[in-house]
């Protein structure tokens, strides 16, 4: 095994380019070896960060602050829009009326006021169309809609306010949904008949079971296990340091292409995304087609992590990698690809490459990655400066991101589908766990490093130094107009982490060729597209870089949709970077087998 890989003397972070200090992107953290928190202006704020750690263990770690903000401008603006309160009073009396016309309307003329979204599957069975059951998920459904124009469209309301406001009705309203009690829904009475109510009686002791893993921190039980039922593709630990261990995959063949191919995941969850089953594992796609793959295998960080920075994440992670691959393999060029954060840290270290004339890129590839941050999608609804101060306070306490915090998080955004779906699917219709290789990776999640974190939050999301060239990599600031690399970017239509419009903004920041891919599916989902899956379809068009710009909603109507994987477009891009054939590397003798020790630290 390679020896240990180590940066140098860390930057301190505060300088900006000019050499003036200010604030550290207005995080407090831990410095050193002390043990009290440092902000700017010197000033401690210890009792500050153990009273907002307490409250976040009452709240789930959200700010009431920033809740409470929300809700006054909200209040105070329709307060103050006469207009807006006669629109609603009169959209209320509507409604009534309309829910009233469709009690007294039979069944068999009754057309239903108001149809659910495509995703709300709570209504689908056939049960709910009988009566009472239709009146009572109709009802629920036209108060849903008043208190999504209540909340969305009162003048004056600051957007960020007004998607928190919506946000939190919509929750308190899934939680008296008529399809979460037994009374109210039709499904779960049918099974109580059938089963003579041990549905109820299972449900509750699963309940129980569940509730006292939580509350004694136990991990949930994953089924595909990696290095047995996934990540199985053949390969070698060929380098450790204290963040990374580098997978490199055996060849398949007599031949390779010249050019290595270095993938970069998100460390927000384990790389084998990336290598799930074999029939949908990428990186055993690639393999099988003449690439020699290495991925990134990120530590699981721990307590004494606290201070890892974005920038050790360059360093350890995708530098390091650099270096080992060339010194491997002796490659003059590299083709390098980034998933989720691990695309944006790619695109942080290709312009600091490009800045310092470091030339071993050939390409790059994101895959779902995000490089401006004004418009992240659903994830803002929890990033604000009230919201990352309380989340900060967390995070020094423990010294990283807890995994139940971050789950928490997403499951409030899809809370119909992970929360109260599996409430009913478990715990009333007593119906068995649906395992897949994904559910089975998605729970299988990491931790994030307390500074790390801070820093990716506040100079990112909340400042988008990186789309504005004020980002600071190594003390110096980076801008993506450096990079003139090819450039291949992923985005997928319904992804909610990385909205695909988002995705799309890596064309105006760049001066170079971007060939960007759309494809169905979500951010996990869409990218694990394996060629024979159904229902697969995507879209691909070349930017060269002195093309007028084209905005996202005109290239969705203009690009033709094509059926099937992106996985093989994306594949006859790479191949044009890739180089010829050439023998593989030679093997490196006394190296532990993949997926390594990282991916299985708890």
């Amino acid at each position: 095994m390679a020896p240990d890989t180590r940066p140098g003397p860390r930057p301190d972070p505060r300088p900006d380019a000019a050499g003036s200090t200010r604030r550290v992107e207005g995080s407090a953290w831990l410095g050193g070896t002390h043990r009290h928190a440092r902000v700017a202006g010197g000033g401690q704020v210890h009792a500050d960060l153990v009273l907002w750690a307490w409250l976040g263990r009452l709240t789930g770690n959200l700010s009431p602050a920033a809740l409470g903000m929300a809700w006054f401008d909200w209040a105070c603006h329709l307060m103050m829009s006469p207009d807006k309160q006669h629109e609603l009073a009169t959209d209320a009396v509507l409604g009534w009326q309309r829910w009233l016309q469709y009690l007294a309307t039979p069944a068999d003329d009754a057309v239903d006021p108001v149809r659910p979204l495509a995703q709300d599957k709570r209504f689908v069975d056939p049960a709910w169309n009988a009566s009472p059951w239709r009146q009572l998920s109709q009802g629920f459904l036209l108060s849903q809609q008043w208190w999504h124009r209540a909340t969305s469209t009162v003048r004056g309301v600051a957007p960020h306010h007004a998607d928190v406001v919506t946000f939190v009705a919509r929750q308190m309203l899934d939680c008296v949904a008529p399809s979460n009690f037994v009374t109210t829904n039709p499904v779960v009475q049918r099974a109580v008949l059938a089963s003579g109510g041990m549905n109820l009686v299972n449900g509750a002791m699963r309940a129980w079971r569940d509730a006292q893993g939580l509350l004694a921190g136990k991990p949930r039980v994953v089924n595909y296990r990696p290095g047995r039922e996934v990540a199985v593709t053949p390969g070698k630990v060929v380098m450790q340091n204290r963040l990374i261990e580098l997978l490199r995959y055996d060849p398949v063949g007599p031949a390779v292409h010249e050019v290595p191919l270095l993938i970069v995941p998100a460390w927000i969850m384990k790389f084998y995304i990336l290598d799930l089953s074999p029939h949908n594992s990428l990186v055993r796609y690639l393999v099988e087609r003449g690439h020699t793959v290495y991925m990134v295998s990120w530590k699981n960080p721990q307590a004494d992590d606290r201070d890892l920075t974005m920038d050790d994440y360059r360093q350890l992670g995708v530098t390091a990698a650099l270096d080992a691959i060339v010194a491997q393999t002796g490659a003059s060029k590299i083709n390098a690809a980034g998933y989720c954060l691990g695309g944006t840290l790619l695109a942080i270290a290709a312009a600091a490459m490009a800045r310092d004339h470091d030339r071993r890129l050939a390409s790059m590839s994101l895959l779902a990655a995000q490089v401006d941050f004004t418009e992240p999608g659903e994830l803002s609804l929890f990033i604000d400066d009230s919201q990352v101060s309380f989340l900060e306070a967390a995070m020094w306490q423990q010294g990283y991101l807890d995994t139940r915090q971050m789950a928490g998080a997403f499951q409030l955004l899809r809370s119909n589908d992970l929360i109260w779906s599996r409430r009913l699917r478990h715990y009333l219709l007593d119906l068995p766990e649906q395992e897949s290789d994904l559910m089975s990776w998605n729970a299988d999640a990491t931790r994030m490093p307390y500074r790390m974190h801070a820093e990716y939050l506040h100079r990112l999301f909340l400042r988008n130094s990186l789309a504005s060239s004020r980002y600071l990599a190594g003390g110096r600031p980076v801008s993506l107009s450096d990079i003139d690399v090819p450039i291949c970017a992923v985005g997928t239509l319904t992804d909610h982490v990385a909205p695909w419009r988002s995705v799309y903004k890596i064309i105006p920041l760049t001066d170079t060729e971007i060939t960007f891919i759309l494809t169905s599916g979500g951010h996990n989902a869409g990218v694990v597209s394996p060629p024979g899956s159904a229902n697969r379809s995507y879209q691909v068009a070349v930017h060269r870089h002195d093309d007028p710009y084209i905005d996202p909603d005109r290239w969705l109507a203009r690009v033709p949709q094509l059926e099937g994987s992106w996985w093989p477009a994306w594949d006859q891009w790479l191949v044009r970077h890739a180089g010829k054939y050439v023998p593989p590397p030679a093997p490196i003798p006394d190296t532990a087998p993949a997926p390594g020790d990282y991916v299985l630290q708890q």
